[in-house]
């Protein structure tokens, strides 16, 4: 029997990630997808040529299919006043942005959050921010936002029919996906997390009744857009801190989303508000964070805190996936791997295990054209060097950018 050829064996993972492959119907050109990240390039609320030019380098360089984020599903879901909510007000923005996207051969996803109980906002409907439950609200003690106040039940279903609102439009400017935020310490999450979530009546206590209010997003959603069209959910493997969600979790969290009729689950880690080093591992976010932060005090807290949610660690390749390839044999629906892949040796592993698609984000920041780069290339490696400076660059007024290879 003839030896295999094992040249051809090690190319065919690689050779994977730029075929076609399909969520719910929607054909994506290769396996690569622009991870769901907060640019800042929404200066009051709307889109703005250099959002477009950023995501519009990154499709020209090869992604599959690009995420634009963050996308508040009502005015009071926005964490700070700069980012999008969902509205009529933005609908020719948005829809000349898609249709660019487009253009470039690209599909369009868009991340669909609240921050609950997680605010800045200084134009807030309500005295203080809605979430589970009473609690402090660190990112708005800055504006004298100390506290969030738990939702009532007629908060619960309005905020649920936020979300179907906010599918409605979002399918009708032309998004291809919509992706669920349902970890990191956003408004959903805080509803999973024990954390966060102390009710006493039937959306709190037990993971099942933590899930309540986020299926109940999840089936509205599915409402508002149809049977057949893509739904992405972005989960917490864990939240990493003491007390909180857990990798245990993250495996009944994923059959609950799999059996409520989600396509696809990103596996990402972390909390924005607990522990966001975790997100990211390698050197600390905070000198980066800093370097942009001007308000005082909350520089203050921002070192005060940073023993606890920026403590450095080092960084690996595909540092999750571990408990992804967990998530994955538990569920039936598709698997988008997130974190520490940049190299064509980690995104050959990815499709080896049995991912469907994998996101970059930070790899994509620093080289827009690392798809194209990567392809046929079996030594290939990102330049990024996960320095975590462009993590900081959120603050910048320019938006999001890399350091090293992209300086302002």
């Amino acid at each position: 029997m003839p030896a295999k050829d094992s040249k051809a064996i090690s190319e065919a993972p690689l050779e994977q990630c730029y075929t076609p492959a399909n969520i719910n119907g929607l054909t994506l050109k290769n396996r690569f997808i622009k991870a769901s990240t907060f640019e800042n390039m929404t200066p009051e609320g709307r889109p703005t040529q250099r959002l477009k030019d950023f995501h519009g380098e990154i499709a020209e360089g090869g992604v599959a299919m690009t995420t634009i984020a963050y996308c508040a599903v009502n005015k009071d879901g926005r964490v700070k006043e700069g980012m999008m909510y969902m509205g009529e007000y933005i609908r020719k923005e948005l829809t000349d942005l898609i249709d660019d996207l487009h253009k470039r051969g690209t599909k369009v996803s868009g991340q669909m959050g609240h921050g609950g109980g997680f605010s800045q906002s200084k134009e807030l409907s309500t005295k203080r921010p809605k979430g589970p439950s009473f609690g402090l609200n660190a990112l708005g003690i800055v504006n004298g936002q100390f506290f969030c106040d738990p939702m009532t039940r007629k908060d619960i279903d309005n905020f649920v029919q936020t979300y179907r609102d906010a599918a409605v439009f979002m399918k009708s400017v032309g998004f291809d996906a919509l992706e669920i935020h349902f970890g990191h310490g956003y408004g959903l999450c805080q509803f999973i997390s024990p954390l966060t979530n102390r009710r006493k009546d039937e959306y709190g206590g037990s993971l099942v009744n933590r899930m309540r209010l986020p299926l109940r997003v999840l089936a509205a959603v599915r409402e508002a857009v149809g049977p057949n069209f893509p739904l992405l959910a972005k989960i917490s493997l864990t939240e990493a801190f003491p007390g909180g969600l857990g990798y245990d979790d993250a495996i009944e969290i994923s059959k609950m989303l799999d059996d409520g009729g989600i396509d696809a689950i990103i596996t990402s880690g972390g909390s924005s508000a607990l522990n966001p080093q975790f997100m990211f591992k390698g050197p600390s976010l905070l000198p980066a964070i800093l370097k942009f932060e001007k308000n005082k005090i909350m520089r203050l807290l921002l070192r005060l805190a940073s023993p606890i949610m920026f403590r450095a660690s080092e960084y690996s390749e595909l540092y999750f996936l571990e408990h992804a390839i967990r998530v994955k044999n538990a569920v039936k629906c598709k698997i988008i791997y997130v974190g520490g892949a940049s190299t064509s040796e980690s995104f050959a592993k990815l499709m080896d295990a049995g991912f469907d698609f994998i996101q970059l984000g930070r790899s994509l920041i620093a080289e827009p054209d690392l798809v194209n780069k990567a392809k046929n290339n079996l030594k290939f490696k990102s330049k990024c060097i996960h320095c975590n400076k462009c993590v900081g660059s959120i603050e910048y007024e320019g938006g999001v950018h890399c350091a090293l290879f992209n300086p302002k």
